[in-house]
């Protein structure tokens, strides 16, 4: 029988930490402003709202949720472009009150269901990973896990050394790759390099037809992928993805 959702909340959340994550991405943290958690499956989103200080304007964006689920923390890795909503992060402040609301999504990781699994993220698409990957960790759960993370260059790498702690401590196997390995900001660079692709995934995750796949990341990242996946005869039924941007 499949696990049913969590109830849907709205609830104030105090901005509790910021981190400046990568040139581009910085991470936010929340905190609600009851002390309650938030009930969540790893890899659902939630409505994340600004409400101006005495005024009704409101600026709503979705964000996938980075951190386990029942954290006391809400964490999100946003890519900060300067579009509506974040053109207010960049003048947050700690101790600024947001709403939030959800859980939503049908992104949903259930370790108990899923043993197998192969996670494709690109860019900030690796935040819904990293809560499947803290729920494993935390539960001490043996699901075998590969990972592609792809990003264009090194120092877009998002929380490095927790992948580098997570991939020692769990049944997880990371392969980071760098799309453009050519340019100054990949310097140094020896890892894998190029965008994901039928060789990729064979080479790096031979039993990839073993494995139920979760792609995350911007949309023309999760179609290429969804394409690379189709070319190498791995059934629709097998994939899951969520698209953002």
């Amino acid at each position: 029988m499949a696990v049913q959702p969590p109830s849907i909340v709205n609830k104030p959340y105090r901005l509790a930490e910021i981190i400046k994550e990568t040139p581009d991405v910085d991470t936010f943290r929340f905190k609600s402003a009851d002390g309650s958690k938030l009930a969540f499956d790893p890899g659902m989103f939630v409505m994340l709202t600004w409400i101006g200080d005495g005024t009704v304007q409101k600026i709503t964006r979705a964000f996938s949720v980075a951190s386990a689920p029942n954290s006391d923390e809400l964490e999100f890795e946003i890519h900060m472009i300067h579009g509506r909503l974040t053109s207010k992060l960049e003048e947050a402040k700690v101790g600024d009150m947001y709403t939030v609301t959800g859980p939503y999504g049908q992104f949903r990781f259930i370790p108990k269901e899923d043993k197998k699994v192969l996670f494709i993220a690109g860019g900030t698409g690796l935040a819904p990973f990293m809560s499947m990957l803290r729920e494993l960790r935390i539960n001490s759960y043996d699901n075998d896990v590969a990972l592609l993370y792809s990003v264009r260059y090194p120092d877009e790498i998002i929380r490095k050394g927790e992948l580098e702690e997570l991939d020692a401590s769990l049944n997880l196997k990371t392969t980071i790759c760098v799309t453009r390995p050519t340019e100054p900001r990949s310097e140094g660079w020896t890892g894998e390099t190029g965008h994901v692709s039928p060789e990729m995934i064979k080479k790096h995750v031979p039993d990839f037809m073993d494995r139920t796949a979760y792609i995350c990341g911007p949309l023309g990242f999760v179609k290429a992928v969804q394409d690379s996946l189709t070319q190498i005869n791995v059934p629709k039924d097998k994939v899951k993805a969520d698209v953002w941007g």
